[in-house]
């Protein structure tokens, strides 16, 4: 039954997601004029991702911490990664930051424009020429004020343990002297593991935005990156 059950959701997405996009190109000519961070049209996207996790009678989702991102102004934030769902769910935020992800995501139609008509960020794992042109548009962003949000794992976890974290994040927050917001997500591993698109039944997944770490804080970035490691690690545990 999970099996007929999870073709159906995955060609109820396939179906919809023109539908969706052609409402985000609407919002973004709309909104050109005088919204030149898109902030409306991330939010706009986050309402079409987060609504195939709330349409799906498999998963619950609950948020908390919510009221601990900032309205406006950057900052970096920071969650582990332990599936697709994982964006789906972060999408739940409703807060205008812009997604760092591998370059393959912008090559996936529909989903793909729309990433790139967000201003995302691409980034090809391994590549120090995509990781410079990565690191420079991150740049870009948080000196316009806007924030960003990177899975520092560099990939989904394979066995559900949280890995090292890459230092890309937080050079960034340190060199910008923006904090580092954590954000554990747990569940999302159950619900669609790394590999197989088989659906499981009935998932409680969470999103918990913990207190954010202040650069100035920390003797260096290094330092920076493990304490956020042990932000998620103990909310994970």
């Amino acid at each position: 039954m999970l099996g007929v059950f999870s073709v159906a959701y995955w060609v109820f997405i396939v179906l919809t997601c023109p539908v969706f996009f052609a409402g985000a190109v609407l919002v973004r000519l709309v909104t050109l004029p005088f919204d030149r961070r898109r902030v409306a049209l991330h939010l706009y996207s986050s309402a079409w991702g987060v609504f195939y996790v709330y349409v799906n009678p498999l998963w619950r989702l609950r948020i908390t911490g919510r009221d601990i991102l900032p309205s406006h102004g950057p900052a970096v934030l920071v969650a582990n990664h332990a599936s697709l769902i994982d964006i789906l769910v972060l999408f739940g935020l409703f807060k205008p930051f812009k997604w760092v992800s591998k370059q393959e995501m912008f090559r996936v139609p529909v989903i793909g424009w729309n990433m790139r008509l967000n201003d995302y960020v691409p980034l090809v794992r391994g590549n120090a020429e995509s990781i410079r042109r990565m690191m420079a548009h991150c740049d870009r962003l948080l000196s316009t004020g806007s924030p960003v949000m990177i899975f520092p794992e560099g990939h989904r976890t394979s066995d559900g343990h949280l890995k090292p974290f890459k230092m890309g994040a937080f050079d960034l927050a340190a060199r910008h002297g923006v904090p580092v917001i954590p954000v554990a997500v747990q569940g999302t591993g159950r619900a669609l593991p790394r590999h197989g698109l088989i659906l499981r039944d009935h998932v409680r997944a969470s999103v918990q935005v913990l207190p954010p770490l202040d650069p100035a804080t920390f003797d260096s970035p290094e330092a920076l990156r493990d304490a956020a490691h042990t932000a998620i690690a103990q909310a994970l545990a």
